[in-house]
């Protein structure tokens, strides 16, 4: 090969690679952020479960200063108990789910946190929507479902935090969301004994009624008559006397 020749294809080969080079950049493009969940070996209806959530920075000029999770079918904020997360960050329940937050983080820096859920629900995965606030009132939107997140052909959508669970154990059950209390019945009093009917069931029971013959007719009724007749004879008797001492 002539001196001419090698300096030419060196001369192509460069601009080829040179044109590849730059076309590899322009179509890479920033690295996607993410929002997420993991809790290692989830099964459906675990118990005591701790979840880790992080949520990566998008924003070159402000810090987040707080996260909105939409809990799933199958887990309340009474589930939940918060176990750490960025300093002075709290935790506040609320109609949907609850939201975690405190003073902004530092440009760039990611958060991370740890909520225990009292028991997984029975599915095969559950989705945390999240909405990630900055300080300076950007919103980032962690809630599209698989097969929304597509974005733009590059992995540039935003795909809520989602946990796959693996079957649940044998033997598992759901358990009841809030502990009932048996009712309570009252103790009957120290002078009654429980098969022994209340004062209010004595008093409503009817009472037998003395005043009346076996006929159902008052006892004062033929005693009255017996009185008149004993009047009007005594006076019958009295009027005949005296006519009989006259004659």
């Amino acid at each position: 090969m002539s001196r001419s020749t090698l300096i030419r294809t060196l001369r192509r080969t460069g601009v080829l690679t040179s044109v590849a080079l730059a076309v590899a950049l322009a179509t890479a493009g920033p690295a996607a952020a993410h929002a997420e969940v993991e809790a290692e070996g989830a099964r459906a209806l675990d118990q005591n479960v701790e979840l880790t959530f992080s949520a990566e920075s998008e924003s070159a000029s402000a810090g987040i200063s707080k996260l909105e999770v939409i809990l799933p079918e199958g887990i309340t904020p009474q589930d939940l108990t918060y176990e750490e997360g960025p300093k002075g960050w709290k935790f506040a329940p609320n109609d949907r789910g609850y939201t975690v937050s405190g003073p902004k983080l530092a440009v760039g820096e990611d958060v991370e946190y740890v909520l225990t859920v009292r028991q997984l629900p029975d599915a095969k995965e559950v989705v945390f929507k999240t909405l990630q606030s900055y300080s300076d009132g950007k919103v980032d939107r962690w809630i599209e479902l698989e097969e929304e997140a597509e974005g733009d052909g590059h992995g540039h959508g935003h795909p809520a935090p989602r946990l796959a669970l693996e079957a649940a154990a044998p033997g598992a059950v759901p358990v009841s969301p809030t502990p009932t209390e048996a009712p309570t019945t009252p103790a009957p009093s120290s002078g009654t004994s429980s098969d022994e009917p209340s004062a209010a069931e004595s008093s409503a029971e009817p009472v037998a009624d003395d005043s009346k013959d076996d006929g159902g007719m008052p006892v004062a009724v033929p005693v009255g008559i017996a009185a008149a007749v004993l009047v009007l004879g005594g006076g019958v008797w009295w009027m005949r006397r005296r006519r009989s001492g006259s004659a």
